[in-house]
């Protein structure tokens, strides 16, 4: 049976102690920082708390964090997450990391775009989603565009990365339905 969170190449999941290294890895990666505006190193110990809570639903919490699964081998790929969760105004900021190279520029990003979008819209009844991405993040800003999202805005100097300061792009999706 396939599930509302299944696609051909991924399907998201909630997620589970087991993924603790997994996150883990992903929060203290330099390398990705930029994209998540982390700036400290996360322990174990904080994210094994952060995983405790994760049972906490959308209403309650705010956010949705889900791990990225390749269909074929179970094995978790990434994270998508809804933050900023609204539900008086019916929005929400949408986020998504692919952890290593080599998966990305598959599909994978991509279907599981799709995916979270479709649960926004037909399932928690969003009007809007939105993101945040740097204006050099020219791969992101073309997955997002692919599904409608439109830029409007800028904000100048908002992210501060290796010693300079950073545009960002504002972009958002309405629900026309």
């Amino acid at each position: 049976m396939r599930t509302t969170l299944q696609g051909s190449l991924v399907y998201l999941r909630a997620l589970e102690p087991e993924d603790l290294s997994f996150i883990y890895a992903i929060e203290n990666d330099e390398a990705i920082w930029h994209v998540s505006n982390t700036q400290t190193p996360y322990s174990k110990f904080l994210i094994r708390q952060y995983l405790e809570n994760a049972h906490q639903d959308i209403y309650e919490a705010k956010q949705l964090r889900l791990a990225i699964c390749n269909s074929a081998s179970g094995e978790t790929i990434g994270l998508i997450d809804l933050f900023e969760f609204d539900p008086k105004n019916r929005r929400a900021g949408i986020g998504i990391v692919i952890q290593n190279q080599e998966n990305r520029a598959q599909g994978n990003g991509k279907e599981a775009l799709k995916l979270l979008i479709d649960y926004a819209f037909t399932h928690l009844h969003l009007h809007q989603l939105f993101a945040n991405i740097a204006i050099d993040n020219v791969v992101s800003l073309n997955l997002f565009t692919t599904f409608g999202f439109q830029k409007i805005g800028v904000k100048k100097d908002w992210v501060f990365t290796n010693h300079s300061y950073q545009d960002e792009v504002l972009l958002q999706l309405i629900n026309q339905k």
